[in-house]
């Protein structure tokens, strides 16, 4: 299962994730590379316009998912398997403490 998420930073559309079979992809959107005030999300992925590639859930963003009790509350209320990364991220990471927010994008027909 391919899905896929919209980030924003600071409310603004600054790139994508995608979760493919061979694991993560995080690559910024262009109308964001070409903002005078474009940041890095995290200085793990630095503003570039290279695709960044990992077998495993980016660091910065698995440490946006909630852990503990919140974490567990989210597991059962949307019955989402706790190994299931991508989607912890999706659902829970709307509305995250901090500058950065994970939507999920739908696809477009």
């Amino acid at each position: 299962m391919n899905r896929k998420g919209n980030v924003f930073f600071n409310g603004k559309l600054c790139g994508t994730i995608s979760e493919t079979d061979e694991g993560y992809c995080f690559s910024y959107t262009d109308q964001y590379l070409d903002a005078d005030n474009a940041q890095p999300v995290s200085l793990t992925l630095p503003v570039s316009k290279k695709n960044f590639f990992s077998k495993t859930l980016f660091a910065f963003f698995d440490g946006l998912i909630p852990e503990g009790w919140l974490l567990e509350v989210a597991v059962k209320n949307w019955k989402i398997n706790p190994r299931d990364r991508m989607g912890l991220l999706l659902a829970t990471c709307r509305d995250c403490i901090g500058a950065v927010s994970i939507e999920e994008a739908k696809d477009e027909l």
